[in-house]
């Protein structure tokens, strides 16, 4: 297995991924909150680039049948039925329904990394199911959202994690690229918590917009065991 890492979504050529089984990562929030609305029974969930097409996707779905979420500057969009916090995706709001997603930083991270053959959708919530969906891959690519093209700690941090499990599923030794090596040696270093969460730029950005409830749920690790996957422009469960 070989093992490689980009810090952010900026890092990401379409071409580089093909071939690879892509790993996104937004912690703080989006993958995140992508798995609170699987989880809590969305049919899919459309990752959308812009604003404008966020609503173009809504539209196309029909109205009474999908539900439009996202976020800038970490609140809701005007107009939105939902902003990016996990603790909205309720059965209430999505059962049964398509979710538009808009984020700035995690949505971005998909629509780059769907050129792999296989993309999954990773958070610290299910950590240990989607090492188990990819420890069999030849080549495995973690694709860090990060925070507005630049690094950001929980997201490798995560990616860190996966790693260590990943390694100990092998059956040989993997092979790494600096940016994997890095990020596991991070997260040989720091214990996940709501507070470690406090203290990064994203933490800090939700905190000062009165979201920082999020990061309880942000840090939980393996509250859910299913591994979204996006197939064309939808990510949903496997069969």
């Amino acid at each position: 297995m070989r093992i490689e890492t980009r810090f952010s979504a900026a890092e990401v050529d379409p071409a580089s991924v093909a071939g690879a089984v892509a790993v996104v990562i937004d912690v703080i929030r989006a993958t995140t909150t992508i798995l609170e609305a699987i989880a809590a029974g969305a049919s899919a969930v459309y990752p959308a680039s812009s604003v404008g097409e966020a609503r173009r996707l809504a539209s196309e779905l029909g109205p009474e049948d999908s539900v439009l979420g996202g976020e800038r500057r970490g609140l809701r969009i005007g107009g939105f039925d939902l902003g990016n916090s996990p603790r909205e995706y309720t059965k209430e709001s999505v059962a049964g329904r398509n979710l538009v997603l808009t984020t700035t930083n995690g949505t971005r991270a998909l629509v780059a990394a769907r050129n792999a053959d296989r993309v999954l959708v990773a958070a610290l919530t299910n950590l240990s199911a989607v090492s188990r969906a990819a420890c069999d891959a030849g080549r495995v690519v973690l694709v860090c959202a990060g925070k507005e093209d630049r690094f950001a700690l929980d997201d490798v941090l995560c990616a860190g994690m996966i790693i260590e499990q990943l390694v100990g599923k092998s059956g040989e030794e993997p092979r790494f690229d600096d940016a994997s090596r890095a990020a596991a040696r991070l997260a040989g270093c720091h214990e996940v918590t709501p507070a470690l969460f406090r203290g990064v730029a994203a933490g800090m950005a939700l905190v000062d917009v009165g979201l920082g409830a999020d990061l309880d749920l942000c840090a939980e690790i393996d509250r859910h065991d299913i591994v979204p996957e996006m197939t064309g422009c939808s990510v949903s469960l496997p069969g």
